[in-house]
């Protein structure tokens, strides 16, 4: 009857398997294979003698060795890996159970004599089946839990376990290191009760993934007693049960200090100057492009001085290039003394220099700046222990007077300077006046 009516026994045992929730995310073909090969494998079983000793260990589970791994073994190994839980597959098994009998009633309306003995003999296989399959199934479950109770512990990467009032249930040994505590003094533990700086955004964000049961990604800087780097990035991730209702919120931390230092390394290394450790080109013109949306949105003026060195060529030239670059260390030092920290000092390359004045409200303003930045320059540097005497050339641009784009305001600052520099430099010059009248009084 079994091999007969195979079909439509399997028909029912896939209208039930699909209403389980991991086997919604099966094919027809992982659906009914082991069924299938179970059935056969049972119908052989009813077909082969057996003595009432051996169905009476049967009836128990407990059928002797085949040598041999039986269909029910790897559907448990299987249902084990598709993430079945022990009730899933069991209730499979019911659902086999239920089909065969229907069909078995309606084969046989009446059963007695030797149907009724085949059919208690089916009743002892699937029972024996059902055994070997949660034998392999629990056999499979706790080599996982060994294989991942391994994994965790030889990560390098602190790992821990969080329930849902954020108190520590598990933690690897990366993480006692990191943390440079015992386990015993972390489990039952929150992050505020560790003291941790970081705590009250992790806090937060814990919250966010336990009711939105959903992954986040953070970043935080904090020293631990370990000494152990301190730029950490971490991963919150949900542990969802059968109703995909939070129980538990796993977290794992990387050290990514090298990684993040190197990057800074780099980032700063493209927008700063080696030698004077003054923004360049490409951070100016980025600040420069900030400050006039700034300025634009605040309704405020903008100033940008252009400053072109006088008599750096012949310093370079009659004591070398490496008294040049300290004389161009020097200057972006005086520079900076003469400007707010709000303001920017930049070098866009050779003796050019240029600064961002924010809120320059009157061309005052911006001449207080060039005048004390002009004395400051002609002092003498100290240069090989020698004096040196340079100065310099400023021209002076307003946003929005006089240009209305960082590229056409840094042009009018530097066609001022310009000016100046060509009426006897050591001057300034502003834009508007350079345009009408072609000098500026020193």
């Amino acid at each position: 009857m079994i091999r007969s009516e195979i079909e439509p026994i399997l028909e029912d045992w896939e209208e039930f398997a699909t209403t389980i929730l991991p086997a919604m995310r099966m094919g027809k073909t992982g659906l009914r294979d082991h069924a299938r090969e179970m059935l056969l494998e049972i119908a052989d079983d009813l077909d082969s003698h057996q003595s009432e000793s051996e169905r009476a260990e049967k009836s128990k589970g407990k059928a002797p060795a085949k040598g041999q791994e039986s269909w029910a073994e790897v559907h448990g190994s299987d249902r084990q890996s598709s993430g079945f839980t022990v009730i899933e597959t069991v209730s499979e098994f019911r659902a086999l159970r239920a089909s065969v009998v229907s069909h078995w009633t309606k084969a046989h309306p009446t059963i007695s004599g030797p149907y009724l003995e085949d059919l208690t003999r089916f009743h002892e296989a699937i029972d024996q089946a059902v055994a070997e399959s949660l034998e392999q199934y629990a056999t499979v479950k706790e080599m996982d839990t060994r294989l991942f109770g391994a994994i965790l512990l030889a990560s390098p990467d602190p790992i821990y376990v969080l329930d849902l009032e954020g108190r520590f249930i598990y933690a690897n040994r990366a993480t006692t290191q990191l943390f440079a505590l015992n386990l015993e003094d972390i489990i039952g533990k929150t992050s505020v009760d560790l003291g941790f700086s970081f705590a009250s955004e992790f806090e937060r964000n814990r919250e966010k993934v336990m009711t939105e049961r959903s992954t986040y990604r953070g970043k935080f800087t904090h020293r631990f007693d370990s000494g152990q780097g301190d730029r950490f990035e971490y991963l919150l991730a949900p542990v969802l049960d059968g109703e995909q209702n939070t129980e538990a919120i796993i977290c794992v931390f990387q050290d990514v200090t090298e990684r993040t230092l190197a990057e800074e390394k780099i980032w700063h290394n493209a927008h700063y100057d080696l030698l004077t450790g003054l923004p360049n080109r490409r951070l100016f013109q980025d600040r420069l492009e900030q400050e006039v949306k700034h300025a634009k949105r605040s309704n405020l003026p903008l100033a940008v001085l252009f400053m072109d060195l006088d008599g750096f060529k012949d310093v370079n030239d009659s004591l070398g290039h490496e008294a040049g670059d300290r004389l161009l260390s020097d200057v972006a030092k005086r520079l900076s003394d003469c400007v707010r920290e709000e303001d920017t000092v930049a070098r866009l390359g050779g003796d050019e220099f240029t600064v961002i004045l924010t809120g320059a409200e009157q061309h005052k303003d911006a001449e207080q700046v060039a005048r004390t930045i002009i004395d400051a320059l002609a002092q003498p540097f100290l240069i090989d222990k020698q004096p040196v005497r340079i100065s310099v050339s400023v021209g002076i641009a307003f946003y929005p007077i006089d240009a209305s784009t960082p590229g056409a305001l840094l042009e009018a600052a530097d066609k001022a300077m310009f000016v100046a520099k060509t009426a006897g430099a050591n001057r300034m010059c502003f834009f508007a006046s350079s345009e009408h009248t072609g000098e500026s009084p020193s």
